[in-house]
């Protein structure tokens, strides 16, 4: 399904589209078009991107091109896929019950689930807001162990 998505494999690609989406959340699903997670969520994706199109763009990130390997830093991307929120250049972050509040791990159940989230960060952003609560009950949210190295 990530044919069906715009796909990002450069640096600059991903800053202008930073940059350049104004009063709306820009979702960006880093991962791979191998990983049958990030596939799923691909389908999640493209399956919602009509409803939630007066509000927001999706976009994909390729971690195994070089050029985005500096995003991949700095948003400490481990497990694929992860998704990030943006609203007028600036990171929302989500509280979803995780110790990482600055990305999505793993994929949505559904396509609603999704949508919800996405609805969610809108409004927060629209209330100046640069952290939500996750509108998920806990069940539907990914559970990961975050390991910290050195410490």
């Amino acid at each position: 399904m990530s044919y069906l998505l715009r796909t990002l494999k450069k640096k600059e690609e991903v800053d202008t589209l930073i940059r350049d989406t104004i009063d709306k959340v820009l979702v960006l699903r880093f991962g791979t078009s191998e990983d049958s997670v990030s596939l799923l969520l691909d389908d999640v994706l493209s399956k919602s991107e009509r409803d939630v199109s007066k509000f927001a763009s999706i976009a994909l990130v390729d971690v195994d091109s070089e050029d985005v390997q500096v995003y991949v830093k700095y948003f400490d991307i481990t497990f694929i896929p992860s998704t990030v929120f943006f609203f007028n250049a600036h990171h929302m972050k989500m509280d979803s019950g995780s110790a990482d509040h600055t990305k999505w791990v793993g994929a949505f159940h559904s396509k609603q689930d999704f949508v919800d989230v996405v609805e969610e960060i809108f409004r927060g952003a629209m209330k100046g807001k640069l952290i939500v609560n996750c509108p998920l009950p806990p069940e539907r949210i990914p559970k990961f162990q975050l390991l910290y190295k050195d410490v």
